[in-house]
């Protein structure tokens, strides 16, 4: 029997906040939440956002006024909800209006005469200008007389034609809780996300090693376009045009593999296997496939998988910019029709639209294989047993979308079959969309889901897409779908794509069911969502997952009513354990696991034996497999 990977932990930040415990889920559809949770989750936000802060117990204000859930509402609601989601680029990022440009200056003498200025000694070029003089006016002062003139460089301000992106909620900042030590902002953001898949699980990570060998723990982790900001490759690059060092750590910090090389070094302390697999768009995908395939084959029992991206900064905006990829001002202007725009509605799915919108995101999903999720009495919040991964072929365009994403999609829905019924994927699944918000993908994307789902006699499939309420985190995107799948499963609600009025033309929905609304399904509740993700270059990923009812239909047939009773009974520790760090987390203390440079091993204590090593700080030794694959072939 294959093992089933089945989700046990999961939480990150994006735009909508924290996603453990569906908080991030419940921003984007707190229209539709009863009153006690949705004030729960604006109390959260406004911690998390510092306009309150928690002593004692008690939610206070600047003014140290004692505050309850509802105050906050009334006081802060309207900022917690203006400061989340997509909206125009707070100047923490960058000043869209003024971005900081150097412009070339050529500089010559009136009528072709020398002309002259004084520069600290240590400023002038090497080696000096062949028509330059230079007379030293004093220690650190000289002269400099110039003949033919020179070009110099200018700082200079302007306009930026991109203004939204995707933000963490304003006021956050996660370096603020934990030692960062110059650390880029996506390795600080995949720092406090993997901590809060980890404690989301509601179990020690000691405990969970403990029941598994060294190697049977594997990270997959990755960012798609590596690390760009000042202490990273961005710093790298621009310090010798702007006159500064290079530093010791900005190539090194910039590499996409270092969210999992961070969690392995710094937060779980792993010897297992690891990898950062990148496909542009759809790089969770491409990690999450290896993670689960490490699980089914059993070469894995337990794997934290996800990605950190941090792409809200001058140079990704002018980059994507240039492609005309991006939602531009003047674009959503032209489509509402109005002088003043919503950057609010600036991604927006399967509507009329101008291009999609960046955003940041980290994203951790804590996975394990049935038996050992039972054993460990693990709440589990769902199941992937598949992920499709293909290519496109022959392409004219690098980033034009191509056939390789009705490969993944139609094998998805054919293996969901297979598992829970073809009734069950007809009347009970749903789709996370890519919905990249580009005029050609609201055309491509739903076309292709449009004739899968008439192949397999779908009809009015459900489709919704996050990037509409986060923005489009690159490699973390199609995370940021899964967690709110999770959250669908959870509350039976389908989000609606509330950032348009109506649905283009141009879509094609003859078989699919397209909402500006959220949809309730308690009444019918979901067993399935497929998450779909397109990334440039031919990258076309979709997966299928169950939902926890119909993992634990799966658990009970495979194990008996006996053993899944005695797991049931063993997940309320596990469920009481987990909700109190939410509660701890809804506080602002979000308990960050950075472990630097403690209880590191000595290589010279490892127990080298025939069959099997000890490595110190592990409970369970790693035994050697016996491999017979290849025996025969020389016999």
């Amino acid at each position: 029997m294959s093992r089933l990977p089945v989700i046990v932990g999961f939480g990150g930040y994006n735009a909508a906040g924290r996603s453990s415990f569906h908080h991030g889920f419940r921003r984007t559809i707190i229209e539709s939440l009863p009153p006690a949770e949705r004030q729960e989750t604006l109390a959260g936000l406004a911690v998390l956002m510092k306009l309150v802060r928690v002593e004692n117990q008690s939610y206070l204000d600047s003014e140290d006024q004692t505050l309850t859930v509802a105050d906050i509402e009334r006081r802060f609601g309207q900022q917690i909800l203006d400061g989340t989601l997509v909206r125009r680029i707070e100047k923490r990022y960058l000043d869209v209006d003024a971005a900081h440009w150097q412009k070339n200056l050529t500089v010559t003498g009136e009528a072709g005469k020398p002309f002259s200025f004084i520069t600290l000694a240590k400023q002038l070029p090497e080696p000096l200008p062949s028509d330059w003089i230079v007379e030293a006016l004093n220690e650190t002062e000289a002269l400099v007389t110039m003949y033919d003139g020179c070009d110099i460089k200018v700082d200079s301000y302007r306009s930026l034609a991109v203004k939204s992106a995707g933000q963490l909620p304003s006021g956050f900042e996660p370096a603020d809780h934990y030692a960062s030590r110059f650390h880029p902002r996506g390795l600080q953001m995949t720092i406090v996300a993997a901590t809060d898949a980890l404690r989301s699980a509601g179990m020690p990570w000691k405990t969970i090693v403990n029941h598994v060998q060294p190697d049977e723990v594997a990270v997959f982790a990755s960012s798609a376009m590596s690390q760009l900001d000042e202490n990273s490759f961005g710093g790298l690059m621009q310090s010798r045009l702007k006159g500064n060092r290079v530093s010791a750590k900005q190539l090194a910090l910039g590499l996409n593999s270092m969210p999992a090389d961070f969690i392995n070094a710094y937060i779980l302390g792993s010897v297992g296997t690891t990898g950062a697999i990148t496909g542009a768009c759809a790089s969770f995908l491409y990690n999450l496939q290896k993670g689960t395939e490490m699980i089914t084959s059993g070469r894995a029992r337990v794997v934290l998988v996800g990605n950190g991206e941090a792409p809200v900064t001058q140079e990704c905006i002018e980059g994507y910019g240039a492609m005309g990829a991006l939602a531009t001002e003047e674009g959503l202007r032209g489509i509402e029709g109005r002088p003043d725009v919503d950057f609010r509605r600036a991604s927006r799915p399967f509507s009329q639209n101008c291009g999609f919108t960046l955003a940041e995101s980290a994203q951790f999903f804590l996975l394990m294989d049935d038996e050992l999720a039972l054993q460990l009495g693990a709440d589990i919040h769902g199941a992937v047993p598949d992920v499709f991964i293909n290519a496109d072929g022959f392409k004219k365009s690098i980033s034009a979308p191509g056939p390789g994403n009705y490969l993944t999609m139609a094998k998805s829905v054919f293996s969901a079959m297979q598992i829970v019924g073809e009734e069950s994927v007809r009347t009970r699944s749903f789709v996370h969309a890519h919905g990249s918000s580009t005029p050609a993908n609201r055309v491509t994307e739903s076309e292709l889901l449009d004739r899968v789902a008439g192949a397999f006699s779908i009809s009015d499939w459900p489709i919704t897409a996050a990037k509409a309420y986060v923005g489009h985190s690159l490699a973390s995107a199609s995370a940021d779908q899964l967690a709110s799948a999770l959250g669908t499963f959870k509350y039976q609600i389908i989000p609606g794509i509330k950032t348009i009025d109506a649905v283009a033309d141009d879509v094609h929905q003859t078989n699919l069911s397209i909402n500006t609304r959220d949809v309730s399904r308690s009444a019918d509740p979901l067993e399935v969502c497929f998450i779909n993700s397109k990334g440039f270059g031919g990258n076309n990923a979709s997966a299928v997952v169950l939902a926890p009812t119909v993992v634990e239909k799966m658990l009970r047939k495979r194990y008996g009513e006996q053993r899944f009773a005695d797991y049931a009974a063993r997940r309320e520790e596990t469920r009481a354990t987990a909700a109190a760090y939410n509660q701890l987390a809804l506080k602002g203390q979000l308990d960050v696991i950075y472990n630097f440079g403690l209880d590191m091993i000595d290589d010279q204590a490892i127990d080298i034996a025939p069959d099997k090593m000890h490595i110190p700080g592990f409970s369970q030794a790693l035994i050697f497999r016996k491999d017979d694959r290849f025996k025969d072939m020389l016999d």
